[in-house]
């Protein structure tokens, strides 16, 4: 197959002149390099109202910093280099004045990224660090203000500001004389987007990132294939970016990983479920979740109103009948192995239209291993024996499917 193919004066003595931060959250991050080697975010405070807005974040030291606005939904996006964030839990669920959220994270190597969630258009006025001082520490500190939709699209192309692209991921795992076939793996989410949580705290990319790597050793064990990932780590990767690794790397299968949660009213539902592409998804359930899966870039404070050229491409290939089959061969040998060691879901085959799975000549499926708002499923997706037998059965589901392939390609169904 070929292969071708993201003025109010503000309340100083509330929000900078606070007191000391609070008790210390545990790390959000700890990279490969110890954390006392990088920068730590320790606090923030957030005051004003919903015309003028003051964020702070307190520092251990002074950093550079670049700061910009996005559109559809509105966004000030920060970043700064590669920073520990030490914040309070649940730092950022809400906000304040302007500000309806914000979230944190490595958007790369070395570099972090601050995404503040505007209720409304919004000016930077000010943008600039405070130098450490009088036994307060350095902060970070933005002055935003109301402004209608006109201006604020305006200032944007007047300014010019458009983020920096994301780093490419580094390519690992190169052996271009080695004849085995390649199997990306795909932790999801990362870096500044967590994905779903538990009520508990545990982050969806920190479980999928841990069943990874699992599977990683244990698919190199066998011998028979080689294996990359999109990150091995707790960076962010754009969802194209994912696709593009598997494309250009001239994959032979690709596994995205994933553990769902669902919203209130939603019902309880449990157990693992594997999905393919389609256009057209399986039922609602699977619509809603592909939506959410796909607001990654937006997460991340990506802007993504320039699509890159070959979406087009990749939309045509899409109709290619051998690279849909052989994914619907390989989620059906994974449905038969996996409900022999764990739950499943009621419906464990499904189909939506899943950015990460576009990667036109690469059969992909996307693994959701459970749903982290459910009790038991949560239990198992933490449990060293639960993530080393389910492993253990996507393995075998290699196994199964490229022995099929070397036999010869499964018949096509009639009507497809």
């Amino acid at each position: 197959m070929s292969i071708r193919a993201k003025s109010l004066i503000f309340a100083l003595a509330a929000v900078v002149g606070a007191a000391g931060p609070g008790p210390l959250a545990p790390l959000a991050w700890v990279g490969t390099a110890a954390a006392a080697n990088y920068p730590v975010a320790i606090d923030f405070r957030i005051g004003g109202d919903e015309n003028q807005t003051r964020f702070v974040i307190d520092l251990s030291g002074r950093i550079d910093i670049r700061a910009f606005t996005l559109a559809d939904p509105y966004r000030v996006i920060v970043d700064l280099p590669q920073v520990v964030f030490q914040l309070k839990p649940k730092a950022g669920d809400s906000g304040r004045g302007l500000v309806k959220a914000f979230r944190y994270g490595l958007v790369m190597q070395g570099g972090s990224r601050i995404v503040l969630d505007m209720k409304k258009p919004v000016r930077i006025d000010k943008a600039y660090i405070l130098d450490a001082a009088e036994g307060q520490p350095a902060r970070l500190i933005l002055d935003l203000t109301a402004i209608d939709r006109e201006t604020f699209l305006r200032t944007i192309a007047q300014d010019n500001r458009v983020a920096p692209q994301v780093k490419k991921a580094e390519y690992e795992n190169k052996s271009p004389g080695d004849p085995r076939p390649l199997i990306v793996l795909d932790p999801g989410h990362g870096g500044i987007d967590n994905g779903t949580h538990a009520a508990s705290g545990e982050n969806e990319k920190s479980i999928v990132l841990n069943f990874a790597l699992l599977l990683r050793d244990k698919i190199e064990k066998v011998g028979r294939y080689r294996v990359a990932m999109t990150r091995t780590d707790d960076v962010f990767i754009p969802l194209a970016e994912r696709v593009r690794m598997a494309r250009q790397r001239q994959a032979s299968l690709f596994i995205s990983i994933h553990a769902d949660a669902l919203g209130r009213g939603d019902g309880d539902a449990q157990g693992a479920t594997i999905y393919t592409l389609s256009e057209t998804a399986s039922d609602a359930e699977a619509g809603k979740l592909a939506e959410a899966e796909n607001k990654a870039d937006v997460i991340a404070g990506m802007d993504l109103s320039s699509e890159p050229g070959d979406v087009a491409d990749i939309l045509i290939d899409l109709a290619q009948r051998e690279t849909k089959t052989f994914s619907s061969h390989f989620a059906r040998s994974l449905v038969s192995e996996i409900k022999t060691v764990a739950r499943m879901h009621k419906n464990p085959m499904k189909s939506a239209g899943f950015r990460v799975l576009r990667a036109a000549d690469v059969p992909s499926v996307l693994i959701e291993l459970g749903y982290v708002s459910n009790r038991e499923d949560l239990k198992q997706l933490t449990s060293e024996a639960w993530r080393s037998r389910t492993a253990d059965a996507v393995v075998s589901a290699v196994d199964t499917y490229f022995s099929t392939r070397i036999a010869g390609p499964p018949a096509v169904p009639s009507g497809q």
